[in-house]
């Protein structure tokens, strides 16, 4: 009988372990699978994110900067506003307008009386008369505001390239008009000669003509030449066209004009948000022409943030299609591109560059705040990935080890079923034979009672074991914790198991020395943890009968130390793969199954329990073929007047002296 229950239970632990790698070798792939597709669509759901927040970055900074350009040239078409030249180029006007129209926006501004014109008269150094349409040698005069005069003067230094420019356009109204392109440009010679002609890209008549020289930097316009140039009213007696020169003010823009506008459309509540500088790329080194940062830029202008063409290419060009992208809703690059607003720049060179805005973010290169913004998507994906992999992977040991407990369990029932039922069979069997009249003499009645006797008790211990189990486990069990004796612990388990190690024919051997301190413990408690350990031993010591109960004191630091019980065997041993198990419940190793040894699996993991709710603990040394010492760990109290304290397994109650 025993033997076949046995089988059978093990046959259902099989059944049992057999099912688990079926179901986890298709449920572990597919949690793989899934594992492998969050990682993916993380890593592309964070590269997304930071597309679009180096995008956002750039729809808040190009309008940013197209506002900028809108003022600045602002700025710098105001004289042009204020002077009226117009397309015409001076049909209806002669020089003494022009003189009054600058005397005038030189004292008072004009803003409110001429729209767009900005009150910044600093702005201009002069304004000159390039006389190029008289016979014999050109004139340069001088317009002077105060005396209302053009006064004669030499060419100032830096002005004789572009009055020789200037000179050499001025056959005629059309060809003066394109004397801003060098020789043949590739962007004007490829347009339709009926479009040239509008390939100013200004944005009003007011504007129209005007021509800009950024090296030095100043503002030209053809005029053409009256019979009498002070009166309007004489007619336009020569082809050859004049010239209207406006030098204007580079220390003004640098130090007024450039900062306010940098400030305004650039500041944050802590300053500046972007390093920005203005430069001119078309000299060798390239000038620095602003910089709000004495570090930016670096040598290599490339590195920039954002570049903006300040001046832009023709309209029709390529390049100088900014007005219909915007206005068609279509995507532009906003890293590198042209301003909306556009003067003709006049080019001295082939490889004339224009001035360039470039930006920078303040914390460093946008390139590195979007690669940060996307390794710190990335490492927060990553933790959260991790997380996930860490919550499925206990998912994982949680139900196998559910799976454990459910088989330590069913195989606790199984064991315990055959437990209860050996006894029950024994005395049922003494209880036939008593009816069938078997035990005539008296010698008969005694051993069937005794064995009766033992049965019950061996039905009771089991019953109390498992008892006990419940209550240590739900917390229900209640101890008194007093100073105790270790002598009288000692003395009151060997009473307790008299009967068990007389029956097993073993030798006790205790070795308890005088003068040990008493401990902190509840004596039915302990007693009952040192009886397990007791039973332990005798069910596995074998041939081997005996055991050695011994106690000794151990100082565990300078203010604290323990008393060691300790429970020792010359048995089977523990193997070192279940030495860390056999704590807890319903566990019974392989070996003592197959050898057949009867037990619950909740002798120790009780043990254990009440160790822990007296403050110590069980520890275990073992070797196999050898024996093993199971050894109590109890706390010596510090103070000689110790406290009773009422326990619950686990927690701690009302504290009460004694």
């Amino acid at each position: 009988m025993q033997r076949s229950s046995t089988l059978r239970t093990k046959g259902f632990g099989d059944r049992g372990i057999r099912k688990f790698p079926i179901l986890w070798s298709a449920v572990l792939p597919g949690m793989a699978s899934l594992l492998v597709m969050v990682a993916v669509l993380q890593y592309r759901w964070t590269k997304e994110l930071s597309v679009a927040a180096e995008a956002r970055i750039g729809s808040t900074l190009q309008p940013l900067m197209v506002g900028w350009h809108l003022d600045f040239y602002g700025e710098l078409s105001a004289i042009c506003v204020a002077m009226q030249v117009g397309p015409d180029s001076g049909a209806h006007d002669a020089w003494n307008d022009y003189l009054q129209r600058y005397d005038e926006w030189n004292r008072n501004g004009l803003r409110s009386e001429i729209e767009g014109a900005y009150a910044n008269p600093e702005l201009v150094q002069e304004i000159y008369d390039w006389q190029t349409s008289a016979p014999g040698n050109p004139e340069l005069l001088r317009l002077n505001p105060k005396s209302k005069t053009l006064d004669a003067v030499s060419t100032p230094p830096g002005l004789g390239a572009l009055l020789a420019r200037l000179q050499a356009n001025s056959a005629s109204l059309g060809i003066a008009m394109r004397a801003w392109e060098f020789q043949t440009s590739p962007e004007i010679e490829n347009l339709p000669a009926s479009n040239r002609a509008h390939t100013l890209g200004l944005r009003s008549n007011a504007l129209a003509g005007w021509q800009l020289d950024d090296s030095i930097p100043a503002l030209v316009h053809p005029v053409v030449h009256h019979a009498n140039p002070f009166n309007s009213l004489t007619p336009v007696e020569r082809v050859t066209v004049d010239w209207m020169v406006v030098v204007l003010n580079l220390d003004y823009i640098q130090k007024k004009i450039l900062p306010t506008l940098a400030a305004r459309y650039f500041s944050g509540p802590e300053g500046l948000e972007y390093k920005l500088a203005v430069v001119d790329e078309g000299r060798v080194p390239p000038r620095l022409i602003y910089s709000s940062d004495p570090s930016f830029p670096s040598s290599n202008h490339q590195t920039a943030d954002s570049r903006m063409n300040i001046f832009g290419p023709p309209p029709d060009s390529a390049e100088g299609r900014f007005g219909p992208t915007i206005a068609n809703g279509e995507s532009l690059e906003w890293r590198n591109f042209s301003a909306p607003v556009w003067f003709p720049v006049i080019q001295h060179a082939a490889n004339d560059e224009p001035w360039m805005l470039l930006l920078e973010h303040r914390t460093g290169p946008l390139d590195a705040v979007a690669k940060s913004i996307w390794h710190r998507n990335l490492l927060t994906s990553g933790v959260v990935l991790l997380l996930l992999t860490c919550g499925m992977f206990l998912i994982v040991v949680a139900t196998r080890r559910a799976q454990k407990l459910s088989q330590l369990r069913l195989d606790f029932v199984a064991n315990i079923s055959h437990e209860l039922l050996t006894p029950i069979a024994a005395i049922h069997s003494v209880a036939q034979n008593q009816m069938d009249g078997l035990c005539d003499t008296k010698a008969d009645s005694i051993l069937n009672g005794s064995n009766i006797t033992g049965q019950t008790r061996h039905l009771a211990d089991m019953v109390k074991q498992i008892l006990l189990f419940a209550s240590t486990q739900n917390g229900s069990v209640r101890y008194t914790l007093r100073p105790l004796d270790v002598s009288d612990i000692i003395n009151n388990v060997r009473k307790n198991v008299a009967a068990l190690l007389e029956s097993n024919g073993f030798q006790v051997y205790p070795q308890v020395p005088e003068g040990l301190p008493k401990v902190m413990g509840d004596l039915p408690a302990l007693s009952q943890c040192l009886q397990n350990l007791i039973v332990n031993a005798v069910k596995y010591s074998g041939k081997n009968r005996w055991i050695r109960i011994s106690a000794s004191v151990h100082d565990i630091d300078t203010n604290q130390r323990e008393v060691q019980i300790s429970v020792q065997d010359h048995g089977r041993g523990i193997s070192s793969s279940d030495i860390d198990q056999i704590f807890e419940p319903f566990y019974r190793s392989p070996q003592v199954v197959n050898a057949q040894i009867h037990g619950t699996g909740l002798g120790l993991a009780v043990a254990k329990r009440i160790a822990q709710a007296m403050g110590g603990r069980l520890s275990v040394v073992s070797e196999l073929d050898v024996g093993s010492t199971f050894t109590l760990h109890l706390p010596a109290p510090l103070r000689p007047d110790a406290e009773t304290a009422v326990f619950v397994a686990d927690s701690a109650w009302v504290t009460k002296h004694e």
